[in-house]
């Protein structure tokens, strides 16, 4: 756990210095542009805490007609003039917006609940003092919000039966499926939620207590992190919410490393009602961000569309779109599809032949890159995290290539691994990572995601299925696809004992394989 803790510390302080910066710029740039329009008040919350709002009300507003109604919760450690910007064009087009700073971060009282029954109490609480308090339609009333945000309205609208329309952007649907999937930690993931609250807001004591079992591994705990993860999870309310009807959008990035887009992928389809979702290339909350500061942003201005139509009954054509817009992290433009299912409609699968062991607790080289650094990079320039396949260590690297293709394969959705595992200690954690390999040998990071196991019987094989997070990515002609295995990433905390290896077989009667989704040329 020692090079895990140091991670985190690095991590915390970096979450810290970049949420600083954003809270800064993101304060002057909005606030300077701020006209009469908005107002700056007091929001009485759940339980009598105090929540700091503004609110921006269309031009012209005399009281003699009621607009729809927009209600943004601040993302995670970021000032309440955040969405200034937006709610300005948002309230040039006709509608009521008040954004409040959630509880336990700056101005506003109480602790953080992350998105606990105080949290959607809270939301709830603004609604009303809305209604009362503006030209607010209460038959149109709309949530939105990043990150955040977006897990708040999300389940707010499963909650509150007056939310119509959400556009949840860089949310989380599963809390649990996006810091702990495969049942591993996502130290650098936590360590910047961590490290940023501890900056800008004040934690609850059960929230500290949460972040502390989950860095210390402690597997008695393990129940309560997921019962506490599942209370703050939209994919818990789901029923309630499809009884509800609200119109649902979400958005995220392909590499979102706090949120990755498998949780909203499986989200999404569990939606009976109106819905879109949309996958862009870039990290954590970056495909909105140029939105925040007024600038044109495809995220807002679908988001505006989405509660044009559902909220204001404007006939935009948005409702008769292809529900699912990917584009690709190579190049292109937009694809639609009528649903999650149909965009890895072929699949391709490349055998796990033969049997590997590998040594375990010696990091590769093969990494799934840095939070937000990687993934940004692959959105500006293209340019994701690298590894030199051919010099892969064997000892510490399990690998497995396809052959040399000839035309062009476009990975889309989820890529899955299937395969026969043989450790030699009850307990293990390996990462699986798909590259693109050129004709050099360099690889092209494609996707990864961590695996952990307990209670396993040494010497004793047993099945491992792992899904890999869902993308978009262009694999060139000539360019081949390689499978990775190792042990170790800075991303993850690892759970393999001191001398532990993996055995990685394909028997003959549940052959070895990993699934490939690709779209239908």
């Amino acid at each position: 756990m020692g090079h895990h803790r140091k991670a985190l510390r690095t991590t915390a302080v970096g979450a810290v210095s970049a949420t600083l910066i954003a809270g800064s710029a993101l304060g002057l740039a909005p606030a300077a542009q701020a006209a009469t329009a908005v107002r700056f008040v007091d929001i009485t919350g759940d339980g009598g805490t105090v929540l700091k709002a503004n609110v921006i009300t269309p031009a012209g507003a005399d009281g003699t007609r009621r607009y729809p109604l927009l209600v943004l919760p601040t993302s995670w450690g970021l000032p309440q003039v955040e969405y200034l910007a937006q709610a300005r064009k948002l309230a040039d087009s006709g509608y009521v917006v008040v954004s409040y700073n959630v509880r336990g971060f700056w101005q506003s009282g109480g602790e953080i609940e992350v998105a606990g029954p105080p949290d959607t109490a809270d939301a709830s609480r603004v609604i009303d003092w809305a209604l009362a308090n503006t030209p607010s339609d209460a038959r149109k009333v709309g949530m939105a919000g990043v990150s955040y945000g977006a897990g708040i309205s999300l389940i707010t609208a499963a909650h509150d039966k007056r939310v119509k329309a959400v556009a949840a952007l860089s949310g989380w649907a599963d809390l649990i499926g996006s810091i702990y999937s495969g049942r591993t930690q996502h130290v650098q993931a936590a360590g910047l939620l961590d490290g940023a609250s501890l900056v800008t807001g004040r934690q609850s004591a059960e929230l500290r207590q949460i972040f502390d079992d989950f860095y210390a591994s402690d597997l008695s705990r393990e129940q309560d992190i997921l019962d506490w993860g599942k209370k703050r999870s939209a994919v818990t309310y789901v029923d309630q919410l499809n009884k509800n009807g609200a119109a649902v959008m979400m958005a995220n990035a392909w590499g979102d490393t706090v949120f990755p887009p498998n949780q909203y992928a499986d989200f999404y389809e569990k939606l009976t009602g109106p819905k879109r979702l949309e996958f862009r290339p870039g990290d954590h909350a970056t495909a909105e961000l140029t939105g925040l500061f007024g600038l044109p942003n495809d995220v807002w201005t679908d988001t505006e569309r989405w509660f044009d139509h559902y909220l204001r009954g404007e006939d935009n054509g948005i409702d008769r779109e292809q529900p699912v817009r990917l584009k690709s992290r190579s190049a292109g433009g937009y694809e639609g599809y009528p649903d999650w299912k149909s965009v890895g409609a072929t699949r391709q699968k490349i055998a796990l032949a033969g049997t590997t062991t590998i040594r375990a607790n010696v990091d590769s080289g093969a990494n799934g890159g840095v939070v937000f650094l990687s993934s940004i990079l692959d959105q500006v320039a293209q340019l994701p995290p690298l590894a030199s396949i051919p010099l892969l260590p064997r000892r510490w690297a399990a690998v497995w290539q396809s052959e040399k293709y000839g035309t062009a394969r476009q990975v889309r959705g989820t890529t899955r691994l299937h395969t026969t595992l043989t450790p030699t200690k009850e307990s293990g954690t390996l990462v699986a990572y798909l590259y693109d390999v050129g004709p050099l040998g360099l690889g092209k990071l494609v996707s990864n995601a961590p695996y952990t196991f307990h209670g396993q019987t040494p010497g004793k094989p047993f099945g491992v299925d792992l899904e890999l997070y869902s993308t978009a990515y262009d694999v060139p002609a000539g360019h081949r696809l390689a499978l990775v295995v190792d042990t170790v990433d800075p991303l993850y905390v690892e759970h393999n004992p001191s001398g532990a290896q993996l055995t990685f077989s394909s028997p003959v009667s549940d052959p070895s394989y990993v699934s490939i989704p690709l779209r239908e040329q």
